[in-house]
């Protein structure tokens, strides 16, 4: 064995997103691309050799080629460790979870979360700090800043390890330790929930079913649910972790669960439905006949985190991303605990859970989290959520109901334009930009706005500042209008149009979303004329 030093050229478009670097599978299959993005990574970190890292990913296309010249790399970097999840698979959260039990210095994460997998899907890496987060800006900086000047990258010349049985083995000086993947995170589960209660529910006339869209959470999910808490087998659909995810889009919202959205909203439909993502860290939350929005699931945990004995003796604060509604404000001010406000990506929960600021996390993208972890976790909010209901004994629309006539109702809808061109959305977003000092004062039917601004974020831990994070346009009956370009797709733009209006009536609280939000709907075509910029007269995905 022999370690190489190979020359290489910067490629232009290695600057991490919100959530990494994600790309064609066919982009990183090119000569050195993954390698030019783990060396940037190595070049940028400070005092790693010697030190232990997490690595592991979530099935999808390619993960398992990536590992392998990963681990070598590493190896070649001086890495004194690695722990990879046997097979190469670690969901998001076990695997924020494994960096924090086992203290390692970093990991990295391969992952495109919800966007499709397969020979012509998307791939994705990035890399989390010892406290098991995303990297901030910061770090991500200066991975795109070494990517942009690098000459060479280091591997090591050896055979690839055996991914697929629990070991330890070596590549050169660096130790490799294949762990089980789902062992240390249901363990972390059983500390926080009430296993007993969850089990007797499970066990009773209670029906449920988990849809893991055949990616990274099948596995955990069989475990969790069918082998530790005894619901019945066949309970975890889709369960068998494919590397395409069988064809579907693991997106866990009610346009690509639309399996699970069919039996949950059929005849004889079970009590509860769930469903994840590619990586593990989204959830969908459903009831017989019953969509919750991850913004309302924010807001009820939040109300009900005392009845769990992992958060029993209440909360230090709750954060939710700006485009989040409102909802869990509500709950904040109502149990006297700060409600902070953070730009869209996980990141920036991360220094409010360390500072202990905020207990509890969120973001309308069917994300939801603790101070447990600081990734969001989506089998963590499916616990919750049934630890809930085994103690209240209702059901999840009760649950809403009774939320809705104690805070009121925020209607909330995320109405998504995938894949438009790219030139004429950021158009928009300027225009946008430059009308919005204007709009204040302005009367749009019934509605006057308030304010109207481009969402700038000062850390309130290190002072950092994040700018150009979404324009918010409120009014001063308090519903809101927000647009933001996505960060996590590969291909053109996402333009996301955020819609929320609060309601305290209860009368008004059966009323359907988008008929509630029509109003809104209408005043964004007004305001930001997404047709005009984007030829498209209706969104592609309404969650």
């Amino acid at each position: 064995m022999s370690i190489n030093t190979v020359s290489t050229t910067p490629f232009s478009d290695q600057k991490p997103g919100t959530s990494g670097l994600r790309k064609a599978v066919t982009v990183f299959q090119q000569p050195n691309y993954l390698e030019n993005f783990v060396q940037s990574i190595f070049n940028s970190l400070e005092d790693c050799q010697g030190k232990t890292i997490v690595l592991g990913g979530d099935g999808r296309y390619y993960n398992r080629q990536a590992i392998q010249i990963i681990l070598k790399m590493a190896a070649a970097n001086g890495i004194g460790k690695v722990l990879v999840g046997k097979g190469g698979i670690l969901s998001t959260p076990a695997a924020s979870a494994v960096i924090r039990q086992y203290q390692a210095f970093g990991g990295i994460v391969l992952s495109a979360s919800h966007n499709p997998g397969g020979k012509d899907g998307d791939f994705g890496i990035k890399y989390n700090i010892t406290n098991g987060g995303p990297a901030p800006e910061k770090i991500t900086e200066a991975i795109f800043s070494c990517s942009k000047t690098i000459t060479n990258y280091k591997i090591f010349e050896t055979n690839d390890i055996d991914l697929d049985k629990l070991s330890i083995l070596r590549i050169g000086e660096m130790a490799v330790e294949v762990i089980d993947p789902v062992e240390p995170y249901a363990k972390l589960m059983e500390t926080l929930f009430d296993f007993a209660k969850i089990r007797q529910l499970l066990q009773g006339n209670f029906k449920m079913c988990v849809d893991s869209m055949h990616a990274v959470t099948g596995t955990y999910a069989k475990e969790i649910f069918e082998n530790r808490l005894g619901a019945q087998p066949g309970t975890v659909m889709n369960g068998v972790p494919l590397e395409d995810f069988g064809g579907g889009h693991p997106d866990p919202n009610l346009v690509y669960a639309h399996d699970l959205v069919d039996i949950l909203f059929g005849d004889n439909a079970p009590d509860f439905g769930a469903a994840s993502d590619g990586d593990g860290d989204r959830n969908m939350i459903l009831g017989n006949n019953f969509f919750v929005t991850p913004s309302d699931s924010l807001a009820v945990l939040t109300a009900n985190a005392t009845l769990v004995p992992g958060y029993k003796s209440g909360l230090t604060g709750v954060a939710r991303s700006m485009p989040t509604s409102a909802a869990a404000d509500r709950v904040a001010a109502k149990l006297g605990i700060n409600c902070y406000e953070t730009p869209t990506g996980w990141k920036f929960f991360g220094n409010l859970l360390d500072a202990d600021k905020a207990t509890l996390c969120g973001e309308e993208s069917f994300g939801t989290g603790s101070n447990h972890i600081r990734e969001k976790d989506g089998l963590w909010a499916v616990l919750f959520w049934l630890n809930i209901l085994a103690v209240t004994g209702k059901s999840v629309e009760e649950i809403l109901t009774d939320h809705w006539q104690t805070y009121g109702r925020n209607f909330y809808s995320r109405h998504d334009y995938e894949e438009v061109a790219k030139e004429p959305a950021m158009e928009l977003m300027d225009r946008l930009r430059g009308i919005s000092k204007e709009l204040p004062g302005q009367k749009f039917g019934s509605y006057t706005v308030d304010y109207a601004d481009d969402f700038s974020y000062t850390d309130p831990i290190d002072g950092s500042v994040s700018n150009k994070q979404g324009i918010r346009i409120g009014f001063t009956d308090g519903s809101r209008i927000v647009f933001r370009l996505s960060g996590t797709g590969t291909k053109g733009a996402t333009l996301r149009v955020y819609l929320e209006s609060y309601e305290s009536d209860v009368s008004k609280h059966k009323v359907e979303t988008q008929t509630a939000l029509k109003p809104l709907i209408e005043m964004a075509e007004e305001i930001a004329k997404i047709y005009q910029y984007t030829q498209r007269k209706e969104p592609t995905v309404i969650t």
